[in-house]
């Protein structure tokens, strides 16, 4: 029986030395799993982190696309706004010198009218039944109506215009 129970113990032995080799072989596979398997979570993140970083890339080459267009409406605005504001200046300027041509214009008519009155009071011809002669206007033979200075100061009247005088 001695024997036996030596043979026991020395089988034993051989099976837990089998044992650690085979947990050691055990616990090396594990290693290598874990390595493995770091090895392609690590790549996955690169995968990932590289795709974010397209991502973010062609984000930014589309937002600058988008400012450049923007940029460009603004200049094409910015040079129509410079465009109908010179348009408007020169109008305004038009304006004031069609203004003042109307008044001069106006101030004339007053002048003629006036005298006109003053000639038919005088005559005995009714206004309506006569024509204008030369000789009723001797202060415009000299060209006073040709000298735009004389026409200045007449009257400080408005003109007043109606929309048939437009039709010409």
């Amino acid at each position: 029986m001695a024997s036996s129970s030596g043979n026991s113990s020395g089988s034993r032995q051989i099976q837990n030395s089998g044992s650690g080799e085979d947990l050691q072989q055990l616990t090396d596979l594990r290693k290598r799993k874990k390595m493995q398997s770091n090895r392609e979570s690590a790549k996955r993140s690169r995968l990932r982190k590289q795709m974010h970083l397209d991502d973010m890339m062609a984000k930014a080459t589309q937002l600058k696309n988008e400012n450049d267009q923007i940029l460009t409406s603004i200049n094409v605005t910015t040079q129509h706004y410079t465009k109908v504001e010179a348009e408007n200046s020169v109008l305004r300027a038009q304006m004031t010198e069609l203004r003042q041509r109307l008044q001069s214009l106006d101030e004339i008519l007053n002048y003629i009218n006036s005298n006109t009155a003053t000639v038919a009071a005088t005559t005995a011809v009714p206004a309506t039944n006569r024509m204008l002669q030369a000789e009723e206007f001797e202060g415009f033979s000299d060209g006073f109506l040709n000298n735009p200075w004389n026409l200045m100061n007449l009257s400080q009247q408005p003109i007043t215009a109606s929309a048939d005088m437009l039709d010409y």
